[in-house]
Parts: structure tokens; C-alpha cells; sequence
């Protein structure tokens, strides 16, 4: 067996720090990553539905811990209302 080490080359730097993001990707999976960064007044979100169209039937909803508790939107910063509506509602498939 030979006792040399190999240089560290380019592509090894690379892909070591491609997987760390990977990993901390993976890290932040959880109600903390639901979080949407699209602020509440850009998305023209309202406490109140709009016809049948409220988020607890968008598809980017994330609900609270009951049925009338305050949820998180996927695209929307801050807590939504399970009531309420903006321009970005995408109902549930």
C-alpha cells in the first residue's frame, strides 16, 4: 500500500460542498421550512375568504394545530387565517 495522500482537487472541493447543502437542506425540512417568504401585502392576502376560496383549501396551506388555529403558507410570510384568501390561492388537487 502506498502511504501518499492525494491532492485535493477542484471537483472533490465541489462535490463535498454540493452534498453539505444537500445535508442542510435535509436539516431544515420541518414546520420552520413551510414558511413562505412572498410578503402577506404583495400576495394581497385577506383574513377573509374570497367566495368558496380560502386557504384551507389551497394547496400551499400548512394548518395549525385545529381547525380554526392559524396557519402557515408555503409562499406567504407570517401566519394565515385558515379563512382567509390571497391572489396566490391554488386549490387543493
Amino acid at each position: 500500500m502506498s502511504s501518499q495522500s492525494q491532492p485535493t482537487t477542484r471537483r472533490t472541493v465541489l462535490m463535498g460542498a454540493a452534498l453539505l447543502t444537500g445535508l442542510a437542506g435535509l436539516a431544515r425540512s420541518g414546520p420552520a421550512a413551510a414558511q413562505g417568504t412572498t410578503p402577506q401585502a404583495s400576495a394581497k392576502y385577506q383574513p377573509t375568504p374570497k367566495g368558496a376560496n380560502k386557504c384551507s383549501k389551497c394547496n400551499f396551506f400548512v394548518p395549525g394545530p385545529n381547525a380554526t388555529a392559524l396557519g402557515q403558507c408555503k409562499v406567504v410570510a407570517g401566519k394565515v387565517s385558515p379563512n382567509g384568501w390571497c391572489l396566490l390561492f391554488a386549490p387543493k388537487a
